[in-house]
C-alpha cells in the first residue's frame, strides 16, 4: 500500500504546474476579437451589399407611374328589334361565354309574324300546285282580251318607269344632297363649336360680354341640331332608296306577269305557255312567302339577344319590362382575353425609355 501511493506523489511531482497567467490567455476572446464574430459580420455584409447591388440593377434602368389603366375591346350589345324586355339573365361584372342568352324580349308579337308567314308559305305552295294543274285545262278553254292585256301591260309599264325614275333620283340626286348638306352642317357645327371654345376662356376673363358669348353658344347649339336634322333627312333618304327599289322590283314584276297577260291574249295558242308563266309566278310568291317567313322568324331570333364573345357583362342600361328600340344600346361585353395596360409617364421620364 505503501508502495502505490509512493509513486502516484512522484508521477504527480513530474507534471508541470500551470500558471494564472497561461489560465487568462486560454479564455474565449470577446466582440470583434472573436474570429467567428468577425466571419458572421463580414458574411452579413456581403449578403446586404449583394441585395443593394441587386435592386439598384433592378430599378436604375426603370420608370414608375400610377397613372395606368388597363384597357381592352369592348363588345356593345343593342336590340335589333322594337319590344318589351321580358328576362334580364345577366348582372354587371357577370362572367358569360360565346351565345349565352343576354336578354330576352317579348317574343309574341314576332311569333304571330311567324305563323302568319308560314300561313302564308303554305297558301302560295298551295296555288302554286293548282297553277302546276291548270295548265293541260287551259288547252281546251282560252278566253284572253287583248285590249285588257295590252292596257294592263302599258299602266304596268308605265309604274316601271315611274318606279325607275324614282329609284333613280333617290340613289343619286337626293342621297348625293342629302350627304351634301349633312357635310354641310357638319363644318358649321365645327365651326361653331371652336368658336363657342374660344369664347368661353374670353368671357370668363371678361375680355368679351355675356350677350356674345351667348349668340355663339346659341349658334353651336342651332348648328349642332342642323346638323344632327341633316343626318336623319341623310338617313331618310337611304331608307327612301330601300323603299324605290322595292317598288321597282314590284313593277317589273307587274310588267312581266303584264307581258305574259299580253302574250296570251294575242295568241290562244300560247295560252299553255302564259300558265306556265302564271305558274311560274306562283312559285315566285311561295319564295316571296318563304323569304316573308325567314325574315319574320329572323326577327323573333332576334328577341333573344346572345353574348357574341367570352368576357364579361358590364354598362348593364336594361332591366325586365323596360321597352327597348331598334339599335338601343343594353350593355356591353369585355372580351378578358386580349386586355393591355395603358399607362401615363411624365415628360422627365420620357428621356432614356426606348
Amino acid at each position: 500500500m505503501s508502495v502505490e501511493i509512493e509513486v502516484g506523489l512522484e508521477n504527480a511531482a513530474r507534471v508541470p504546474r500551470i500558471t494564472e497567467e497561461e489560465l487568462a490567455l486560454e479564455e474565449t476572446p470577446k466582440g470583434l476579437a472573436n474570429p467567428r464574430v468577425r466571419r458572421l459580420l463580414y458574411t452579413g455584409g456581403a449578403v446586404v451589399l449583394a441585395a443593394i447591388s441587386g435592386l439598384y440593377l433592378y430599378f436604375h434602368n426603370r420608370e414608375t407611374t400610377d397613372d395606368a389603366q388597363v384597357d381592352g375591346h369592348i363588345t356593345p350589345m343593342a336590340s335589333k328589334v322594337y319590344g318589351r324586355v321580358a328576362e334580364v339573365l345577366v348582372d354587371d361584372n357577370q362572367p358569360v361565354k360565346a351565345g349565352q342568352v343576354l336578354v330576352k324580349i317579348d317574343p309574341r308579337d314576332y311569333q304571330a309574324a311567324v305563323d302568319q308567314a308560314k300561313a302564308a308559305l303554305a297558301l302560295a305552295e298551295s296555288e302554286a300546285r293548282s297553277a302546276g294543274v291548270d295548265v293541260p285545262r287551259t288547252r281546251e278553254n282560252v278566253a284572253s282580251g287583248t285590249s285588257s292585256a295590252d292596257a294592263q301591260l302599258m299602266g304596268a309599264q308605265a309604274d316601271l318607269a315611274k318606279a325607275q325614275a324614282t329609284y333613280d333620283q333617290a340613289q343619286t340626286a337626293d342621297l348625293a344632297l342629302a350627304q351634301a348638306n349633312v357635310e354641310k352642317s357638319r363644318a358649321n357645327a365645327e365651326l361653331a363649336k371652336a368658336d363657342l371654345a374660344r369664347y368661353t376662356p374670353l368671357m370668363e376673363k371678361g375680355e368679351i360680354s355675356k350677350q356674345q358669348y351667348d349668340a355663339a353658344k346659341a349658334n353651336a347649339d342651332a348648328t349642332a341640331s342642323a346638323l344632327k336634322a341633316d343626318q336623319e333627312k341623310l338617313a331618310q333618304a337611304r331608307r327612301n332608296v330601300d323603299v324605290a327599289k322595292a317598288q321597282l322590283d314590284a313593277a317589273t314584276a307587274r310588267v312581266e306577269q303584264a307581258r305574259a297577260g299580253v302574250a296570251s291574249a294575242h295568241a290562244d295558242v300560247k295560252q299553255v305557255s302564259m300558265k306556265a308563266a302564271d305558274a311560274q309566278a306562283k312559285l315566285a310568291k311561295v319564295e316571296q312567302a318563304r323569304g316573308a317567313l325567314d325574315a319574320a322568324q329572323l326577327n323573333l331570333s332576334y328577341t333573344e339577344i346572345t353574348a357574341p364573345v367570352d368576357g364579361v357583362a358590364t354598362h348593364k342600361q336594361v332591366e325586365p319590362g323596360q321597352i327597348v328600340q331598334a339599335g338601343q344600346g343594353l350593355l356591353v361585353v369585355v372580351p378578358l382575353h386580349n386586355v393591355w395596360v395603358t399607362a401615363n409617364f411624365k415628360e422627365t421620364q420620357l428621356k432614356n425609355m426606348r
